[in-house]
This record gives structure tokens, sequence and C-alpha cells, in this order.
């Protein structure tokens, strides 16, 4: 009989992993045992050499299915005698957060299956789920994850969970979040006059499929839902919530989503991950009213990723609306009482339960490009997942990574790994920032997180810098881009000593070295540190933050630069262009920025795809990439000199041109921008400068600008986002680890 003591780590707790070690050492017939600690799953076994190494081997292969192995590290283990008789799964040992917590998983097929079944105690149960699925992170209020620590522990177990609970056989064993009609949370209907008699799924299909809306209390937080189907209702909802513009994401059957979309091999295996985001899909076949994402070219679709949903869709038999439960700008609600507050105003109907949620989390947000998947944002089924630093960050200290203003998110690096959190939104919004605090406070108690090091984004106005500045420990002050740059490189795996890197950063708005505002260059440099090798040539943000949201200040700017202000004046007649050019000429309110996202608001204005005031960020910049969309591009001829690259000629050529179609021109201009980008990148790499091209930033998050830089970079390795977002939401990951790289350079 020969021993080994094995070791493994990564997402192995709360999954099922121990049942599973039992069920193949009784397989191989192998004794021993196996527990929990705080480093991971911690296996003592012994038996035949052969049965050992097949163990050893199944434990990556086949793995349950919400489990994620970083590492099986086998070492001998002397047999005690008398050796073990059978195969036990201990007591834990001692609790530590160096172990994951897994995120909120989607339903399985085994539960839903029970939850259809007429003869299962737990037909028609909202709450079923095992240890393959169900709430995790969005219940977990300490750790070790057990059941007194989750929001279930006021439910206590009937005797017939407690037996499935303690059966090692089962795949209910351990699973915290166990429950039944006998003994878990219930479901029920209300309306601002209190609770409703009967059967809450049937009462919110009869509202729905009547043109109401329903609020519904999901794993992260309620959602307001109506029919998709229905212009009027989903007109309704956009007044209620007063969203006029942005898109709204749907959750559907497969079924019903075949019917609306045709998703690829890819899409249908991002769509029924266990983490269930909302996926971009191409709009086809049968038409649905545009007012769900004016002028877009695809919808946002999900799958039903709890027992709730999968019954309200099976009973309305139809496309819902389902989009986050508040005004549009404030956090999404999560409590009962504040659901009263709020929501009652939005909802015709309230469906409510009484389990706890005990943090905030939105639906995850991903698309299929031509590059592979892209997260747009990290939330539900991602968080608290986490990323393995690069090589030669093994011995970095641990670092708290603030993030930014907008699309707010943090980073904990400890241990060669970096846990970055979900998304939390736009800092500038009072309650956002309270959830910020509230995260942060969170995250850090939970993961036993003890940093050496705050790093920081180098904007002083920044709530999040502010906030970092202020916890007395030492500040690493990262420029904004160079974060981005240092998100895609690590994402990737880049070393830290594996050289310098070309990286084209485009997004809106960051603070730069130079103290002017930034937002299209190219730097070269590695995670210590960066030099801007290239630029977009600045234009005066006209009215200061006003030229954010309204994206004729941007075209007025661009087109007086390039020489075309009788343009201007034929295309905005009734602007105040005097007033806002004596500004410019006065440098009053009216900063340099090198901004690729308002060349975008600019350009979009100009073909008549953008409002005169966006209603949300991105608008336009979403209006041109769909514009785009399948149009042949051939770039306009734009040079870069010094370094700069000058946006005036393509203007100038789109002028003398305005009688082509407006797709046409709308590829051009992704094209055009792209050759010049990647025309400064590559001279870098050719020059031996650098040893690849990085592409980040929020424009990244573009598709056909993504598609025309590599096909401009050709022959060039390029590192790309795609479990990172691309835009603010990685910010953090990658100013932790600049700081993390700064601190392990000094002696």
């Amino acid at each position: 009989m020969q021993g080994r003591r094995i070791r493994v780590r990564g997402q192995v707790q709360g999954v099922g992993f121990r049942p599973f070690v039992w069920g193949l050492a009784r397989r191989e017939g192998l004794v021993g045992h196996v527990l929990n600690d705080a480093e991971g799953v911690l296996v003592f076994a012994a038996g035949a050499a052969p049965g050992l190494a097949r163990m050893v081997r199944a434990l990556s292969r086949e793995a349950p299915p919400l489990a994620r192995v970083d590492a099986v590290e086998v070492a001998a283990w002397e047999v005690p005698v008398p050796g073990p008789t059978g195969f036990a799964i201990a007591a834990s040992g001692p609790a530590g957060a160096e172990t994951r917590v897994t995120p909120d998983a989607a339903s399985c097929p085994a539960c839903l299956a029970e939850m259809r079944d007429p003869s299962a105690r737990r037909y028609r149960y909202a709450f079923t789920n095992c240890t393959h699925c169900g709430p995790r992170f969005t219940i977990l209020k300490a750790l070790p994850y057990d059941r007194a620590r989750t929001t279930m522990a006021p439910f206590e177990m009937c005797p017939a969970c407690r037996a499935e609970y303690e059966d090692p056989g089962d795949r209910r064993f351990h699973a915290q979040p166990i429950a039944c009609p006998e003994c878990g949370p219930r479901l029920w209907a209300e309306t601002a006059g209190g609770e409703l008699d009967g059967d809450a799924i049937a009462r919110a299909a009869e509202v729905l499929r009547a043109g109401g809306i329903v609020a519904v209390k999901g794993l992260g937080g309620f959602h307001l839902a109506c029919d998709a189907r229905n212009a009027a209702a989903v007109a309704l909802l956009r007044q209620r919530k007063q969203r006029p513009a942005k898109p709204f994401a749907l959750m559907a059957s497969e079924r019903v989503i075949a019917a609306h979309a045709a998703p690829t091999a890819q899409e249908w295996s991002l769509l029924r991950a266990p983490a269930a985001p909302i996926v971009l899909l191409a709009k086809a076949g049968a038409p649905l009213p545009q007012t769900l994402a004016p002028g877009q070219p695809a919808l946002g679709w999900m799958l039903p990723y709890t027992p709730l949903h999968h019954l309200l869709l099976d009973a309305v038999d139809r496309p819902l609306v389902m989009t986050s439960g508040n005004l549009s700008g404030e956090p999404q609600v999560i409590g009962n009482d504040e659901a009263r507050a709020k929501l009652v105003a939005f909802a015709d109907l309230l469906v409510m339960h009484d389990r706890e949620i005990a943090r905030r989390l939105d639906d995850s947000v991903e698309r299929i490009t031509a590059a592979g998947p892209m997260v747009l944002r990290r939330a539900r089924g991602r968080a608290p997942g986490t990323l393995p630093l690069p090589d030669g960050f093994d011995a970095a200290p641990q670092v708290l990574a603030m993030g930014g203003q907008m699309k707010a998110a943090i980073c904990l690096a400890k241990s060669g790994q970096a846990l970055l959190g979900h998304h939390l939104g736009d800092l500038d919004e009072a309650l956002s920032w309270a959830a910020y605090q509230q995260a942060l406070a969170d995250y850090r108690d939970l993961f036993d997180h003890r940093p050496e090091v705050v790093a920081v984004d180098l904007h002083p106005g920044y709530r999040a810098t502010r906030a970092g500045e202020a916890m007395g420990l030492p500040v690493e002050r990262v420029q904004h881009h160079h974060a981005h740059l240092a998100a895609v490189m690590g994402e990737n795996g880049w070393p830290r000593e594996g050289g310098k890197v070309a990286g084209i950063v485009l997004d809106g708005l960051g603070l730069g070295a130079d103290g002017t505002i930034w937002g299209g260059e190219v730097l070269l440099g590695d995670y210590t540190g960066v030099e801007r090798v290239g630029w977009l040539k600045p234009a005066p943000l006209a009215g200061g933050d006003a030229a954010n949201r309204e994206p004729w200040r941007n075209l007025l700017v661009r087109l007086d630069a390039a020489g075309l202000s009788d343009l201007a004046d034929e295309l905005m007649p009734g602007k105040p262009r005097g007033l806002l050019r004596q500004a410019v000429a006065a440098g009053v309110n009216a900063p340099l920025s090198s901004s690729a996202g308002r060349l975008f608001d600019a350009f979009a204005y100009a073909l008549g795809c953008a409002p005169d005031r966006m209603s949300f960020e991105g608008e336009a910049g979403m209006a041109l990439e769909a514009a785009a969309q399948g149009a042949p591009g051939r770039a306009w001829p734009v040079e870069a000199r010094a370094g700069e690259i000058d946006p005036a000629p393509m203007f100038a050529q789109w002028a003398g041109a305005r009688d082509r179609p407006a797709q046409e021109a709308a590829a051009r201009f992704h094209e055009t921008l792209a050759a010049a980008f990647a025309r400064v990148a590559r001279a870098q790499v050719e020059a031996g400068r650098a040893d690849a091209v990085a592409l980040s930033g929020g424009v990244l998050q573009n598709a056909v600008l993504q598609a025309a830089l590599l096909r401009q970079l050709e022959g060039l390795p390029v590192l790309l986002h795609h479990h990172v977002p691309a835009n603010d939401g990685g910010l953090a990951f990658g100013q932790a680890l600049v700081a993390a790289a700064r601190r392990l350079r000094v002696p």
C-alpha cells in the first residue's frame, strides 16, 4: 500500500469537491480521508499505485461543474499503523481566506428536472439548488462558507433536507443553501396594499401578459420585468424608469431566444455557462420592438438562472425585459423594505421572498467577437472569481487597488492571485458611492486582506483616489491609461520581466502624466512605467463636462480645427456656436483632450447617429459602431507626425463625399482610426522597442474597431481583453499590477 498527500488549490470549496473525492476513492479502492482547510482541499489517500495515479488525474479532468482546479500538488504520505480501513470526509481544518468563494451559479439540469417533477417534494419550489448550482456569493456573510455564515442561517433544515445534507453520496452533501417548501424561503406577491393571496408566479404572469410591470427579487437584486413583445409595455417601463434609450436586457428560454436570434455555438455555450451572463446577440428571426435597444443591431439576452425565473418564463411563454430594479443611475434595489419604498412607483406587482441578499450584484454582460469572448460588465456569476498574477509577481505585497470614477470596481492582490471586484457603477452618484464603500469593507473583511500599499488613479478629484489616499498606507499613483495597459498585459499573463509592449489605449477621459486629459494614446512600456509615443491630436472639450454629454460640441471643435467652420454652421444652425467659439478661443472651460471617445461622439453626430444630448455613456459610440457593421471600410489617409494623429484630414475627406451612405462613412471612420493607431504601434515593434501590441480602454469594447485593428496589426503578437473588462471595470486590476511591480523593483 502506497500513500499520497494531495493538495488541491483553486475554486474547490462549496462546489461538492469533497464528496467528489470520496466517490473517486471508493471507485479506485483507496482508503484515507479528505478535508477542507485554509488553502483548499487536502486529501490523504492510500492504496495501489495505479489507483492513486488515476485519482490524481481525475481530480482535474473530472472535477465538479463549478470547480476550478488551479493546482494539484502530490507528495508521499506515510500511512499510519494501523492504517485507515475506509475513506472518510473529515471535519474542516482552520478557516482562511486563501480559498475561493464560488460565484453564484445558474440552476443545474438535475434541480430543474426535480422542480418540474410533480412527484418530487420540491415540485415548483423557487429555491431548489444543490452543490452544482444556486446562490453563493450573494448570500455569503463571512468565511468559512457554511450555512451559519450565510443568509440561509434563519432557515433550519427539516429532517429530509438534513439527511441529504449529511449524505456524501447525495448531490446536496454540504450544499449550504439547501432548502425545500417545508423549511426554506418562501415566495409571495404584493402591491402597495400589502401581500396578496394565491400563487405569486401566476399573479406575476397575469400582470405581465396584461402589459404591466413586475418587480422580481433575484439573486443579486431586484429586476423590473415586462413583456418584451409588447411595445406599449416597453414604453411604459422606459417612462417609469426614466431610461429613454439605453438598451434593455432580455430573459427567455432557449426556444424563445432561437425565435429572435441565431446564436453561434460559442454564444450558446456562453449563454448556458454557470455564470449565465447577458450575451449580446445579433437580431434575427421574428422582430421585437425597436424600443428595446433603439438603433442597435443586437439585443442582450440571458437564460433564466434561478428556479424562480424558470417558473416565471414557463408561465408567460414569451421573452421578458429583465432590467435592474432601480431608477436609472442608482444602484439596484436588494432589500424588501427598500423595494417597497422605491419600486412601487415603477411596478404594478412585486414578487418577493424572505431570503436576504447579502450583497448587490448586477448581471454580467458579455459578447463574442471574431477574436473571442469579451466581458463588458463583470458581476453576477463572475465575481468573486480570481485571476492569477503573471510570472514574477510571486513575492508581491498585498495590494488594494481602488479603481476609477466610472464603472467602479476594486481589486485585491494577495498570494499570487488578484480578486477583481464586481461592477459598482459611477461614483458621482451618492448611492453608488455608498455601495462602493460598503463593498470595499466587505471584500477586505471577507478575504482577510491586509494591504501593504494602495493603488489609486492620478486624478485627485476621483472619490476612489481620495479614499485610497486617506487610508494611511503607502500610495502608488497610477496613470489611468497605464493601468488599462497593465490590465490587458496581466490578463494575458505577460511576465513582469517580459519586455515592453506598445499599448493602443482608447477611452473617454483620463488624467495624463503631463496634467492634460488623455483618451487616445499609444504607450510604450511595461508594468513599472510607460512613455507616450503616439496620441490623438487634442481638441478642446467645449463647455467642459458638457462635452461628455453633448456630441455636437465635439463636432464643432473638430470641424473648426479642420477649416470646416462653414460646414459646422450648416450642420448645427440652432446651436450657440459663437459663444462656444469665443470660450474656446479664450481657453475658458475648454480643456484640451486627446479623447478617442469624444472623437467617436463627434463623427456620430456628423452622420446623424447621435442625439443632441446623450442619455447614457457611450450612446453615440454605440450608434456609430452599429452604423458601421457589415459595411466595407477603406481608410482615409491620416498620418501621425511626431507621434500626433490629426483627424482633420479625415473630416475634410468625409465633407467632400457627404453624398455617400452614412454606413460607408462610419465604416471608413473605424478603419481610418485603426490604421493610424496601428501604424504607430507597429513601428515600435518593428524597431525592436516593443515585443507585442496590446489593446485596451473602453472604446476597445467596439467589435468593429477591434476587428479593424487586428487587420491592421496582422502578423504581430496582439494582447486582447477576454475576461477583464477593457473599460474602467478592469482599471483596478491594472493598478494593482503596476503598484506590485513598482514595490518589487524597490531594493
